[in-house]
């Protein structure tokens, strides 16, 4: 592996155990909040004071499936540098700009290929 391979891979693994901590603690915050709903017996549907429970439950929801999905996505872009496809674009084989490895580590297409999708 070569020193620009082992920064990636060492950048990848950051960003995923960053990404890993944000959904443990999300998860943690749902739980939280499941067992204060428990545990109420407020009418939050009808509360003029600010948002509902679901609402809340809901939000957290989408926020922790937005970071299992990125820690997937980072898997991915490690076996991708491991098997030396990273930075190789999966719609036509052309180099992904750094510009968008660098915005979206785990690319898997250039930007041309991801806007015709």
């Amino acid at each position: 592996m070569d020193r620009n391979t082992s920064a990636v891979r060492e950048e990848l693994l950051r960003l995923r155990e960053q990404t890993e901590a944000q959904a443990t603690a999300l998860e943690g915050d749902l739980r939280g909040l499941f067992e204060a709903s428990r545990s109420s017996n407020a009418d939050d549907e009808h509360d003029p004071e600010g948002s509902t429970i679901a609402f809340e439950r809901a939000q957290l929801t989408a926020v922790l499936d937005a970071a299992r999905r990125r820690v997937a996505e980072l898997d991915i872009a490690l076996r991708r540098v491991d098997d030396g496809s990273y930075g190789v674009c999966e719609g036509c084989s052309r180099p992904i700009p750094a510009e968008r490895l660098v915005a979206r580590p785990s690319a898997r297409t250039c930007v041309a290929c991801a806007s015709r999708r």
